[in-house]
């Protein structure tokens, strides 16, 4: 099938109150949970890459990829059956409520029924202008496109929840961007990214309406979502409405339980970028924890507050669900059902973070109650930190650790290539990491598994292939130079992260020591 030939129903904007202005041009917006607004024709747009798992999921064939589907997808066409909007939400950005936001660059297409993952959404990033723009122009540059292509896909394929990105096309325009607000703006290279998801409802569009007391609305958007994305809940009531929340606390913990297993840090956790999905949504200034720093923030923005550090990722999860919870609270009028519901994300979290740590170090029989398994996962957490050490090599390399053993050579040589520096590792730090090991080796002897059947069980949880940071910026590089063939060797590398791939060795490598301090590789901005 073409895209063409797909039959689109846009509940959105039939079933939710539209602005009643057609004027694209930044504006406050009330009364409305979207603007009508056509995405922003270019240049000479061109099809640099797709998803195949995302063209089958909509029921698309290989010969959807015509002129058609890069006109549509790249802003220039829009379809017959198709609604384009933006949405309006408000948010809290880095804690303060910053008031109306809404859809700046991402323009939504039309949705569609697929045949066997039911609703789907089509939106644009990067197309245009809109009425929630502000002081920007709703364009997106080539590097930012490229990485939320990649990464979308690639936290597919390691089993988190995400949204997807479907396509990446050039417009052939240049936009101009001062990447680090340092006062040296250049032209670069523009794109569009055709991401996809359930819907691309956020947090921040109960915040509008609550923050507004447009409680019918308010009432009107729940009952929507409820209906449309949670129908498995039943009619909406406020005991409805309170089932519907603790749903989406516990979808929220178990994907920052994913994002911690892989070392994945969002980077911009405001309420505006989390899905009522619990879909990990808005790739902008991410990153790859490549050593293990739970004070790691890849945000430039956040450098000083590191709010968004990776160790900080379950608090700020569980602080953005109270905002919600105070923004539909008028729906439900009693406190209880909503403290519940987030006490709910504690101990969903509690419960599964031990889980996934006894997964990633396998053991099978892990009690986080016993006071010589918890030290066993908090002694390492400790111990990680001391030295540059990367984290998915070491997770990786600890699966060859041998059961039972007391032997130096045999206990260390799984992990060193982890360590930056081996060097290092020396003192009273070789000193404890090897009594770490040793307890390790002896606690994985006692689930009475073979070494190779608990290695293949870690293998599946501990991946050898992420989107690291300094890959991300080469095929940024190579695509700004017309050689797009890096997007696609990483996505095909992306796609079975757990695997070892003999010809793709150098995708698994450790940050080299030029990309320490590379624009890119080491701190991003929000500039895109």
């Amino acid at each position: 099938m073409r895209l063409d030939q797909l039959t689109f129903d846009n509940s959105f904007t039939r079933d939710l109150p539209a602005d009643s202005s057609d004027e694209n041009r930044p504006r406050q917006v009330s009364g409305a949970a979207y603007s009508r607004v056509s995405p922003t024709p270019t240049e000479h747009p061109a099809l640099i890459a797709y998803s195949p798992e995302v063209l089958a999921m909509l029921d698309l064939d290989i010969d959807a990829l015509d002129d058609t589907f890069t006109q549509a997808l790249s802003g220039n066409r829009v379809l017959d059956g198709m609604d384009t909007h933006a949405m309006a939400y408000a948010g809290h950005q880095f804690g303060n409520f910053a008031g109306q936001l809404g859809d700046g660059r991402a323009i939504t297409l039309a949705e569609v029924v697929t045949t066997e993952h039911g609703r789907q959404t089509l939106q644009l990033k990067g197309a245009g202008p809109t009425p929630y723009s502000r002081t920007a122009d709703g364009l997106a540059v080539l590097r930012s496109s490229i990485r939320e292509f990649l990464c979308s896909e690639a936290m597919y394929h390691l089993g988190v929840p995400t949204t997807r990105a479907l396509s990446l096309c050039l417009t052939g325009d240049k936009v101009m961007r001062d990447m680090f607000y340092d006062g040296r703006p250049a032209l670069e290279p523009s794109a569009v990214v055709c991401r996809v998801a359930p819907s691309f409802i956020r947090f921040g569009n109960f915040e509008l309406f609550g923050w507004r007391q447009e409680l019918d609305n308010l009432r009107t958007l729940a009952d929507y979502t409820i209906r449309t994305h949670f129908p498995e809940l039943g009619e909406p009531s406020p005991e409805v409405y309170a089932a519907w929340f603790h749903e989406i606390a516990r979808r929220a913990a178990d994907m920052v339980i994913h994002w911690q297993r892989v070392g994945f840090v969002h980077g911009v956790m405001n309420t505006d970028n989390m899905s009522i999905h619990g879909l990990t949504i808005d790739y902008g200034p991410y990153g790859w924890l490549e050593d293990y720093d739970p004070g790691w923030t890849p945000n430039t923005t956040d450098n000083q507050m590191k709010r968004y550090r990776y160790g900080a990722q379950p608090a700020i999860c569980q602080w953005n669900l109270t905002q919600l919870a105070n923004a539909i609270y008028p729906l439900i009028e009693d406190v209880e059902p909503l403290q519940a519901g987030l006490e709910g994300y504690v101990e969903r979290f509690n419960e599964e973070r031990p889980r996934m740590m006894a997964a990633k170090l396998g053991l099978a029989d892990f009690d986080p109650n016993d006071s010589h398994d918890y030290g066993l996962v908090e002694r390492l957490t400790d111990l990680l930190p001391a030295i540059e050490t990367d984290m998915t090599l070491f997770f990786r390399g600890l699966a060859s650790v041998p059961g039972a053993t007391s032997d130096e050579d045999a206990l260390l040589a799984p992990v060193l290539d982890a360590y930056y520096s081996p060097d290092e590792l020396s003192g009273d730090h070789r000193a404890a990491t090897l009594a770490w090991l040793r307890d390790y080796s002896a606690r994985a002897a006692r689930d009475g598994r073979a070494d190779a059947d608990r290695a293949v069980a870690m293998d599946a949880v501990n991946p050898l292939y992420v989107l690291r940071n300094y890959l991300a910026q080469l095929a940024i590089d190579a695509s700004e130079q017309g050689d797009h063939a890096m997007i696609t060797d990483l996505l095909d590398t992306l796609r079975t992260p757990y695997a070892e791939q003999p010809r793709r060795e150098a995708f698994a490598e450790k940050r080299p020591e030029w990309a320490r301090t590379r624009a890119g590789c080491s701190m991003l901005s929000c500039s895109s």
